[in-house]
């Protein structure tokens, strides 16, 4: 930034915190000041008139945690004199704390301070709110003060509120997501190229879409730790990381996206979130991540490059999309101003917003009680009883199929490709279909098996 333009920022942030209605300002702490935190930290300056105004009160940035305090960082228009590697102390002169660190440790460690010493926290960190949410919920709860996370999921989406406000009075059905931004751009452009799986993820670490080890994206970490906030909030049931079956997308072929041309679909790695029956008749959850086709004509399929969008489905008010980017500084930083409005105007006002709801306390059903479709492709010998020999397979296992094709190549000879597609069964009768046909000796090979949901 220009160092006039910096000093004019400055001094317009600081005529604001004076001209700005209401009460003493509320101290705000950051923690973490990389892309996310840097674009925080600007906008508090930069919009200061108006978030007081919004507020109530000026928001008086009062210190940023960071490793190194001495590091040159032009493009954060604060006074340098702000950042500490103290962030032990910081938090505990703050009356809200902003955590964007990310990780278990030692962001839990701060977050259970800051609340001990009264303040309300507003975090973007989903994999500690995955694995130790009712800690944290819990911790809110003894010190009176709130705890909001609408950055945790899906970026610049309003997703979590309406969720656990919007739709408290309904019943919400089931949470259908593109949660990550990362796989979703590795997905449209092997679609829309015909690239391959390593040579699309260059591009996207290339663009500053994937990370240089992009496990986290590409092996469903992530959007697994987002669908268990989801379906946390919209089953009002504790679900945890562990609860979530979760499968990336590396093993997506550039055959795999083919066969989904063919049947009118895409393959989007799909956060999956659903209220359920489980074996013994009584309510459940089923939480799980995985690639799956869906048909074009469904909402979701149109998602293009890093974007998120997540479509609910509730008893009420029927289908739902929320739709917007997912990622990068200011999209997120827009999610955490928000909570940090929200959780301003409860300290001016007195009280706090809603916390933990898992009265409904369902338990979370493993994948193979999950119902869904497959679509099989198989190698298999051209004679006469074969088609009668997968058939009976899928029959021993109770599994209906929907529709079957067969593909002949020019010069195979004896031999041709089956595409079968299954009516809804369980996960476990699908896996146990597909071993079966592993098994038969008119099956040269498996050579491909994907879920197909949407419909």
């Amino acid at each position: 930034m220009d160092p006039t333009m910096a000093h004019e920022t400055m001094a317009h942030a600081t005529g604001a915190l004076t001209q700005a209605p209401g009460r003493a300002p509320l101290r705000v702490a950051l923690l973490g000041c990389g892309v996310v935190g840097s674009a925080v930290a600007t906008r508090l300056v930069e919009h200061a008139y108006d978030l007081a105004a919004r507020v109530g009160a000026p928001l008086e940035l009062v210190g940023i945690a960071v490793r190194r305090p001495q590091r040159p960082r032009p493009d954060v228009p604060v006074d340098p004199a702000l950042f500490t590697a103290d962030a032990e102390e910081l938090v505990t002169r703050a009356d809200i704390v902003i955590e964007v660190i990310g990780g278990i440790d030692p962001a839990r460690g701060l977050i259970l301070r800051a609340m001990e010493h009264g303040a309300s926290v507003v975090s973007a960190n989903k994999a500690l709110l995955a694995e130790d949410g009712p800690t944290l919920y819990a911790a809110a709860d003894a010190a009176d003060v709130d705890l909001y996370y609408e950055a945790a999921v899906a970026g610049a989406i309003p997703i979590l509120r309406p969720i656990r406000e919007s739709l408290a009075g309904d019943d919400v059905r089931k949470v259908l997501g593109i949660v990550n931004g990362t796989t979703n751009f590795v997905l449209d452009k092997m679609d829309t190229s015909g690239a391959g799986f390593a040579e699309t993820v260059e591009q996207a670490q290339a663009l500053g879409y994937a990370e240089a080890d992009p496990t986290a994206d590409v092996e469903g970490f992530d959007a697994a730790a987002k669908a268990a906030i989801l379906a946390s909030l919209a089953f009002h049931t504790r679900v945890s990381s562990a609860d979530v079956h979760r499968e990336g997308i590396t093993e997506v072929t550039a055959g795999d996206i083919q066969a989904a041309k063919e049947m009118d679909c895409v393959v989007k790695l799909l956060a999956i979130c659903e209220r359920v029956t489980s074996a013994d008749g009584s309510d459940a959850v089923s939480v799980r991540v995985h690639p799956a086709m869906i048909p074009r004509s469904h909402p979701l399929a149109s998602v293009r490059d890093a974007f998120n969008a997540v479509f609910v489905e509730a008893t009420a008010a029927g289908p739902l999309m929320f739709y917007g980017r997912g990622a990068g500084g200011d999209p997120t930083a827009s999610a955490v101003l928000g909570d940090v409005v929200a959780v301003a105007r409860h300290k001016v006002a007195g009280g706090r917003g809603p916390g933990e709801s898992a009265y409904a306390d369902l338990p979370a059903v493993d994948m193979g009680q999950a119902l869904t479709r497959y679509h099989i492709s198989l190698d298999v010998a051209d004679r006469p009883g074969v088609l009668a020999q997968v058939a009976t397979a899928f029959a021993e296992q109770g599994v209906s199929i929907e529709t079957v094709r067969q593909q002949v190549a020019p010069g195979a000879g004896e031999r041709a490709k089956l595409i079968v597609v299954t009516h809804r069964a369980s996960d476990a009768a699908l896996s146990a279909t597909v071993d079966a046909l592993a098994g038969l000796d008119s099956v040269d090979d498996v050579a491909s098996v994907m879920r197909v949901e949407g419909d």
